[in-house]
């Protein structure tokens, strides 16, 4: 069993890591999986998406000691069909993660520092956020600006939002972990401020927010 780290934090919140090394057979087996959803596994033609997927069942059976009926909103937002807790998931090739907390709106967020963040650059950050990406750490900063963003669509989940515009995270150097300030303005022109919390996890950064 991969269970990476399972953390438990004041708030009341567990945010958990599983790296995934096993084959597919092997986390089946470790995995307490509702027949219908099963079946709709089993029509992802894809065995790494089907690794991950298992992955993330097996770490929510690990973390909440039951069989986990999951669900989705028509937003793509995953809920615990027999549990009133708010869960986020995330996985990469080699992590999946989850954020649970029995009363407060989560998300979480995953990503490689393998990957090319060009794109993300020109589609997803203000101005303002390219002017301070400094030489050294610009790569790291791109990937966890990224991540935040994700981790904040995925809290607040509404249709349509626009990255660039309607997130913003302030000015940060990176370190192993720490805390990331962010603003959201919703479609109305509401605005909260958030704190988002993160950690480098073996060339991945692994970024979550709660309330």
């Amino acid at each position: 069993m991969a269970v990476f780290s399972i953390t438990h934090h004041k708030c009341g919140s567990v945010v958990a890591v599983w790296k995934i090394e096993e084959p597919e057979e092997e986390l089946r087996q470790l995995c307490a999986i509702p027949h219908n959803e099963l079946e709709e596994m089993n029509y992802i033609s894809s065995p790494q998406r089907r690794i991950e997927r298992l992955a993330v069942r097996a770490l929510l059976n690990n973390v909440l000691g039951e069989k986990i009926y999951l669900g989705y909103h028509d937003n793509g937002r995953p809920f615990l069909q027999n549990n009133v807790a708010n869960i986020s998931i995330t996985h990469t090739k080699h992590f999946a993660a989850i954020i649970y907390n029995p009363s407060l709106d989560v998300g979480i967020d995953m990503e490689s520092l393998a990957r090319n963040f060009t794109a993300v650059e020109q589609k997803a950050l203000s101005d303002k956020e390219r002017d301070y990406l400094s030489d050294k750490h610009r790569h790291t900063q791109l990937c966890l600006i990224w991540s935040a963003k994700e981790a904040l669509y995925k809290r607040f989940s509404d249709n349509g939002i626009d990255f660039a515009t309607q997130m913003f995270i302030e000015k940060f150097t990176p370190k192993k972990e720490g805390k990331l300030t962010a603003t959201y303005t919703d479609s109305e022109g509401e605005e909260t401020e958030l704190t988002l919390h993160y950690e480098l996890i073996e060339d991945h950064v692994l970024v979550w927010v709660v309330g």
